[in-house]
């Protein structure tokens, strides 16, 4: 026996002798999670981006809740019943759930938010989420009040939902942040002011203890949760860190235990020193440019789009710029979605010389030569990595088109109202994480209604497509009319489709409960320290 391992297994009896002592048992655990940009909001019917979802995770429970595959589970239901039709769901709340301040949770608590997530009024870019729901689609655009949509509190924990045709992925929507319960006094008593530090009511697995504005926010365990006894992280604190080299650094000094990705740069490194630490797998998101449709020079503009789309060479980013660790994108859909008959670019299988050819021929019929080029900006949030993509694109389109480009980075917050209100934005960066694992949570955020819509798109033929799926009970149907959305989508190309995501993050060996997953879905309930596990980050 070398000296090495003589002192580990010392080390281990000392931390089995220590975890054996009185009060041992009680020592306090903390997650510190490294979590992106700083959240937009803590309003569960407001939130947009991975960072606050992730958040909302710890703080709020749905009707549905998911488990560590991200299948849906019983969350505030502990069961329910669909009638054969599948057009009518009722809901059985536990009658021990209860909010962080100790009241009950009621079935008039998912009403009264089922009804303001749909409300105009509260200005929810996730309505349409709920479409589903009878009555849903007129609320949102005014015709109806939000008091007709169809939920009922059948009593205290009973909840019907009526749905306007069949709905195979309802479960996984109801799991989303936009179904989220609202405390009802809070609600009452300060109105969209609700959501903040001293205020902030959830029911949960933890309760908001502080939230500093661009540094991070720390949640507490919710003593009242109904499966309380099973939480063993005290404390979660999410870290506002945009950028993943300084992510990556703060992990290497012990600082954070978990990193919301790492930097392309030092993926082989990390390979090599910190293989436990890094974890891999299939993630069911996109990474695109959208297209701004609604001003030049895209706007009525379909043969510059195709032509930008094929310019670039995405095998050649996702192996030599990615790592070869995300996939090219030859479509909208990435892989792993339910339910789907996949749709292709129409020169996917093309070689590259056929593509740039074509590429080059419609940019000259769009208007462009070497003497007159287009002129395009990308913009994209602050990211070392988004900054070195758009190099890279932009590299592509000046060499094989003649294109010139300007880069512009905002932070977060900004750039998501840059994009949302349409008026300076040409290329922007974007990436989309499936809500739930159903083709329709990638295809409704194109639909010419749809708050998340960015790009301007407004096909009628894609629109009725969709509409015809989600009143098609039979899946094979379905699947095809899905399909012929995405390949009307691809005809148009209001985006430029990159790469489909693989998760890439460091955690720490001693963290046990984390399971990866094709949403990237984490909730900290089901994760505890393990000290005697050895090995991690030097």
């Amino acid at each position: 026996m070398n000296l090495g391992r003589h002192q580990t297994l010392l080390l281990r009896l000392a931390l089995c002798m220590a975890l054996c002592l009185p009060g041992a048992a009680s020592a306090e655990q903390v997650l510190r999670r490294g979590n992106g940009p700083d959240v937009e909001s803590l309003d569960p019917h407001r939130v947009e981006g991975v960072a606050a979802a992730d958040v909302m995770r710890d703080l709020f429970e749905g009707l549905v809740s998911t488990g560590l595959d991200a299948e849906p589970i019983p969350g505030v239901a502990e069961r329910w019943e669909i009638s054969e039709d599948g057009l009518h769901y009722r809901f059985f709340l536990r009658h021990d759930a209860r909010w962080s301040n100790g009241d009950a949770v009621t079935a008039m608590d998912f009403v009264v938010a089922l009804r303001r997530s749909v409300d105009p009024a509260t200005g929810s870019n996730y309505s349409k989420i709920l479409s589903p729901i009878r009555n849903a689609d007129e609320i949102i655009e005014g015709e109806k009040p939000p008091e007709t949509l169809a939920v009922t509190a059948v009593d205290a924990h009973t909840l019907d939902i009526e749905l306007t045709g069949p709905t195979p992925y309802l479960l996984g929507q109801l799991s989303h942040t936009s179904a989220y319960p609202v405390h009802r006094p809070s609600l009452a008593q300060w109105g969209a002011d609700f959501a903040r530090e001293g205020r902030l009511v959830s029911n949960g697995a933890y309760q908001l203890k502080r939230w500093a504005l661009q540094s991070h926010i720390e949640l507490v365990r919710n003593p009242h949760y109904w499966n309380n006894d099973k939480t063993r992280i005290d404390r979660v604190i999410f870290y506002t860190i945009e950028d993943l080299n300084a992510e990556y650094q703060r992990y290497r000094a012990g600082e954070i235990d978990w990193t919301t990705g790492v930097p392309i740069t030092q993926l082989p490194q990390i390979k090599q020193r910190m293989p436990d630490d890094l974890r891999m797998h299939p993630y069911m998101g996109v990474y695109y440019y959208g297209m701004n449709l609604n001003r030049p020079p895209f706007k009525d503009n379909p043969k510059l789009r195709l032509a930008l789309n094929m310019a670039i060479d995405r095998p050649l980013i996702a192996e030599r710029i990615l790592g070869d660790i995300d996939q090219a994108a030859d479509g909208w859909m990435p892989p792993g979605v339910q339910n789907h008959h996949y749709a292709r670019f129409a020169w996917a299988d093309w070689p590259r010389e056929q593509r740039l050819a074509k590429a080059r021929q419609l940019y000259a019929e769009a208007g462009y030569s070497a003497a007159r080029p287009a002129r395009v900006e990308i913009l994209y949030n602050t990211s070392d990595d988004h900054k070195k993509l758009a190099t890279v694109v932009s590299a592509m389109w000046k060499q094989w088109l003649g294109v010139e480009t300007v880069l512009r980075n905002q932070e977060w917050k900004v750039y998501l109202q840059s994009r949302r209100l349409q008026q300076d934005t040409e290329v922007f960066r974007a990436g989309w994480i499936g809500d739930y694992n159903d083709p329709n949570t990638f295809m409704e955020i194109l639909h010419s209604q749809h708050g998340m819509n960015d790009v301007g798109y407004d096909s009628e033929v894609y629109d009725r497509l969709l509409h015809e799926a989600s009143q098609e009970s039979n899946l094979e149907r379905r699947a095809w009319l899905m399909q012929a959305a995405e390949a009307q989508l691809l005809e148009d190309l209001p985006i430029i489709p990159l790469y489909f995501y693989n998760s890439k993050r460091l955690v720490r060996p001693t963290l046990k409960g984390w399971r990866g997953n094709v949403m990237d879905q984490h909730r900290s309930q089901t994760m505890y320290f393990d000290p005697t596990t050895t090995g991690g980050a030097p």
